[in-house]
């Protein structure tokens, strides 16, 4: 037998130990909780001042101006001068499936292959991530997590982010099939094949065009088995067909990441196709949709944007990030505000704060990280805006929580008060005072 390594042992127990420390956070309050003297911004029914607003477990029961429909029963918190506002919603990040890029064990957010409609970012999903409770102290209470990589990337999730389980904290297991536009563009440093870039281009859509279309057989052919299975022979189950089923139904979306001119281009009038008419799409990243954001709009396509990016051209303003969202809002496109981030989903607000302050104003703003995302992915009877039976996806907020400045001081996911500690906090805490302690 050999020798125990003792100082391996240690090393490693000690490792595990901080690593510990440093995800462990407080335990919510829950049940009835009442918030009293506060300015209400509800996004789709105005801003109630001096209102009250009162939770009953997971929902929102009552909001409104009636103190008097808060008994004893309910915990009081008084929020005079301060500003409750619904929970943002980041519309495309890999949070939780990614906790350190450069460690390859710890990023689970693609498969191998190109065409992967049946993978699921839901199982992937580390409720535990040290990301999570660094993002939802930020305002942000729940996020679409996705796959990357390939044409046809997996299927993204909605989570909220406070849970034990990725089942306790799933909202929607499928909110989202991922399609890497495929761009036309030449790769690489080296001579532009315009003619090699082509071939690939229309290879890809050769190739996505078949598999939606073994999707919609497949589709009818379940269908018409589901309706009627007597005296048939049950059709073998396909996999990946099966989990495009809603898809070509267009009950699940299609989010399409696309960026420049060209793609987006050539993404609508792919879009417009008869047999892709039916599709759900909505655009994710659409860097230079400002050029074309009335061609956008009047294929009625919504945008998932961000603005902290740098311009896809060199030549083009340095200011265009933070214009694409209003430029694309005036022409009549749905916008809905992401980050693209798995540690940075923390700056959700300011990258809405860049959007709001380059001509989409704080109102608009709002909408784009609240209820515009959530009307585009099927939620907004559920999230997006604080209504009674809604769930209580909420944070109380010192000012405008665009500003740097303001402090998001209560967060509530799903009627849970979340403790208001992560890393960032425990580590501030830990190097505050670096004296050694005396006996």
């Amino acid at each position: 037998m050999k020798p125990i390594k003792w100082n391996l042992v240690l090393a490693l127990l000690l490792i595990g130990s901080f690593t510990a420390q440093a995800q462990i956070t407080g335990k919510p309050n829950f049940g009835k909780i009442a918030i009293v003297d506060a300015t209400i911004h509800t996004v789709t029914k105005g801003t109630i001042e001096n209102g009250v607003i009162r939770l009953d477990g997971e929902k929102i029961e009552y909001v409104g101006t009636d103190r008097s429909k808060v008994s004893d029963e309910y915990y009081i918190i008084s929020a005079s001068g301060k500003h409750v506002y619904p929970g943002f919603m980041d519309s495309g990040t890999s949070l939780g499936l990614v906790e350190v890029s450069a460690v390859a064990v710890t990023v689970d957010n693609r498969e191998v292959g190109n065409m992967n409609p049946n993978m699921l970012a839901f199982t992937a999903f580390n409720p535990h991530s040290v990301s999570i409770p660094v993002t939802r102290v930020s305002g942000v209470t729940h996020v679409i997590t996705a796959p990357q990589g390939g044409l046809v990337s997996g299927q993204a999730a909605l989570m909220d982010l406070w849970g034990y389980s990725p089942d306790s904290m799933v909202i929607d297991v499928t909110a989202g099939m991922v399609l890497n536009w495929p761009t036309i563009r030449s790769r690489g440093r080296g001579p532009r094949n315009l003619e090699q870039a082509e071939k690939r281009y229309k290879e890809a859509i050769k190739n996505l065009n078949k598999w939606l279309d073994n999707a919609r057989f497949y589709q009818q052919m379940m269908s018409e088995y589901d309706a009627d299975a007597s005296g048939k022979i049950k059709p073998e189950k396909n996999q990946q067909l099966q989990s495009m089923r809603a898809l070509v139904e267009g009950e699940t979306p299609l989010i399409i990441a696309v960026s420049s001119e060209k793609d987006i281009l050539n993404a609508i009038e792919w879009a417009s196709h008869e047999d892709n008419i039916s599709l759900n799409i909505v655009f994710a990243g659409v860097e230079e949709g400002w050029r074309v954001a009335e061609q956008i709009a009047k294929a009625g396509i919504p945008c998932l944007v961000s603005t902290l990016y740098t311009p896809v051209r060199p030549y083009d303003h340095i200011h265009r990030p933070y214009e694409n969202p209003s430029a694309l809002m005036r022409a009549g496109v749905k916008v809905a505000i992401m980050t693209g981030e798995v540690e940075n989903v923390r700056n959700l607000p300011f990258n809405a704060g860049y959007a709001a302050a380059y001509g989409m104003g704080t109102e608009e703003a709002i909408k784009a990280v609240t209820i515009n995302p959530a009307e585009i992915f099927g939620v907004s009877n559920l999230l997006g805006s604080l209504e009674e039976g809604k769930q209580a996806n909420l944070f109380i907020s010192s000012g405008d929580p665009f500003e740097p400045l303001s402090q998001i001081e209560q967060v509530f996911i799903k009627g849970y008060q979340i403790p208001m500690d992560s890393r960032h906090t425990q580590l501030f805490e830990e190097f505050l005072d670096r004296d050694a302690t005396q006996e």
